[in-house]
């Protein structure tokens, strides 16, 4: 694709990154195929290749007026499109420049600037989890779109304390650990299970994906270089050996630490290393396959479906990894049509755009529930949350369930 952006932009680092994305479209259509939102609303303009081409007018400049900024904000960043596209356009990356060019460029309503404040200031600070201990007294009392949020609380049991060879970091979180952290407390056991002590390093906190998406970029960074300054003196004194990420969202956070920190001259090498380390919680498991199998109560086979968030398929391209690891312990991983589209989640997104993201969610569980499974599994919080919201077939984090297979004698 030819550009002809203006000096203003040229001169700046984004808009260089900018312009090498955009020279390597060439327009030829495929994201539209497997677009979550052009599938909803079948607009151009509501597809990857016209969100192009309005962050290309941007950059040229052109009007930057409310109409772009709308289908900017509706995408979901699932970046289905980076997987589809044969070019390799980094449209993820593409797609956080518009959205900053914008926001420093007009201001939003009051309404939306009030929302997203209390989003990205509420959800990872840490009142948040005693308002979620209120919200569950109050449930009956909140409104039916919050109730639904809300999930009931699930136990956390106990947590294995004893000291192991090998030694990994849990990220702190925000979200996860204030309305399930039965997950976290999943995860320690499992891996304690084949040997492997799970830590967390006690200054670090978000992963900066809530703030980055909610266009907050600079606060993002901070969270960034937090996580990295807390992690950095058991990884640099090899004391640690991975980043285990058992939120697929937060994980493709923390692998992009060291595209977004690039520029940084203090954080740079650090975060490539950061993200060099950071792996997903199957992805590190199937290392264990054999052994922890070994270690679980007999059962039947668990009849259930695998939902792969965005996160973990397009972002990170981790196709099939957790589907392996979950047949090789006892789970008969049912098959369903468009494994690829969102789920409509998408972090705030369900929040933000709540009529798209329900459309996403009824689709996504046609399918899933056309398997008749016993129980839905995924890997990301976001997803299960608002899975659940539409089913009463269980949703869990596939964890949870392992978790509960493992033979407490051992």
């Amino acid at each position: 694709m030819q550009t002809n952006i203006i000096e203003a932009y040229q001169q700046t680092m984004q808009g260089q990154q900018a312009q090498a994305i955009l020279r390597q479209c060439v327009h030829c259509g495929f994201c539209q195929a497997t677009c979550p939102t052009y599938q909803v609303l079948g607009d151009e303009l509501d597809s990857p290749r016209g969100r192009i081409y309005l962050i290309k007018n941007l950059l040229e400049g052109k009007d930057i007026t409310e109409k772009s900024r709308t289908h900017l904000d509706r995408c979901l960043s699932c970046r289905n499109c980076e997987t589809t596209c044969p070019s390799g356009v980094q449209y993820g990356h593409l797609l956080d420049i518009g959205r900053n060019i914008i926001e420093e460029k007009i201001n939003r309503s009051a309404f939306q600037m009030t929302v997203r404040f209390l989003l990205k200031k509420g959800l990872p600070h840490k009142l948040f989890k005693p308002l979620v201990a209120m919200g569950r007294i109050l449930k009956p009392l909140l409104a039916g779109k919050l109730q639904k949020k809300i999930i009931p609380r699930r136990p956390v049991g106990v947590i294995p304390r004893r000291e192991q060879t090998r030694k990994v970091f849990l990220l702190a979180g925000c979200v996860q650990p204030a309305l399930l952290p039965s997950i976290d407390a999943a995860t320690i056991r499992v891996l304690d299970a084949v040997g492997v002590q799970a830590l967390i390093a006690p200054n670090s906190a978000c992963c900066g994906a809530l703030r980055f998406h909610l266009d907050d970029q600079p606060a993002a960074l901070r969270d960034m270089r937090r996580n990295i300054d807390a992690w950095w003196p058991m990884v640099e004194s090899g004391q640690v050996q991975a980043l285990v990420m058992n939120a697929s969202g937060c994980g493709a956070m923390v692998r992009e630490y060291g595209y977004y920190l690039q520029h940084d001259a203090l954080y740079a090498d650090k975060a490539r290393r950061i993200s060099a380390l950071s792996c997903d919680l199957a992805e590190y498991l199937s290392n264990f396959s054999e052994a922890l199998a070994a270690k679980l109560k007999p059962a039947a086979p668990l009849k259930a479906v695998f939902h792969p968030p965005c996160t973990l398929q397009h972002w990170q391209q981790l196709r099939g990894v957790t589907e392996k690891l979950l047949t090789q312990c006892g789970v008969e991983c049912l098959p369903f049509n468009e494994t690829h589209l969102c789920c409509g989640a998408a972090g705030t997104y369900s929040l933000l755009q709540p009529a798209i993201a329900d459309v996403l969610r009824e689709r996504k569980l046609s399918h899933l529930t056309a398997a008749q499974p016993q129980m839905i599994l995924s890997a990301n919080i976001g997803c299960l949350i608002h899975l659940q919201e539409g089913t009463t077939i269980p949703v869990l984090h596939w964890i949870e369930w392992l978790d509960e297979r493992l033979n407490p004698k051992i």
